[in-house]
């Protein structure tokens, strides 16, 4: 089973990728995610609503493209997850 902290990490390290360490300082912006220093997540609350504020704070900024990013970074993992934990926009 893959976890939502997994999730959390791989969108915001293939998130950086395009957009570099901004993708760190952003995910540390939404509710229920905590980024240390060395770039641990640890994250806090609704896994669906994290994962979906996450996916949206990238939309906000970078347009319909981050989204894509964002389920490009976890296609693989999402049947692994279970239904209720992935919100709509990563399906």
């Amino acid at each position: 089973m893959v976890g939502t902290q997994q999730l959390v990490t791989r969108i915001i390290k293939d998130q950086e990728l395009v957009i570099g360490p901004l993708a760190w300082r952003e995910a540390g912006k939404v509710a229920g995610l905590k980024i240390s220093a060395d770039h641990a997540v640890r994250v806090d609350g609704d896994s669906r609503a994290i994962l979906s504020g996450l996916v949206r704070r990238y939309e906000g900024l970078f347009g319909p493209a981050s989204v894509a990013v964002c389920r490009d970074a976890v296609r693989s993992m999402i049947g692994r997850v279970p239904d209720a934990d992935v919100p709509e926009i990563l399906k």
